[in-house]
């Protein structure tokens, strides 16, 4: 895995991009502590994108609805709450 400083990687881009398509990790590092990693996307079977959702799904069941619509939130958001 390779690490570069955020101005390096800047100046590198399509470079370090280059590197992940061939399978390679790379870090961004903010003086010196890493803040980022670059890797391939990695594609999802049917299985496995099913089961991340029922996740998803599980995890919003918890939560009790809000008892408001998204429109009205925005609205309020952009009027100021009264």
């Amino acid at each position: 895995m390779a690490n570069y400083g955020v101005a390096e990687a800047k100046n590198k881009f399509t470079h370090l991009l280059d590197r992940v398509e061939e399978g390679e990790r790379v870090v961004i590092t903010r003086h010196g502590k890493p803040v980022a990693e670059l890797r391939p996307v990695q594609s999802l079977g049917w299985e496995e994108r099913k089961a991340r959702m029922l996740e998803i799904s599980a995890r919003a069941a918890q939560h009790p609805p809000i008892g408001i619509t998204a429109v009205d939130l925005i609205n309020l958001d952009r009027d100021g709450a009264e």
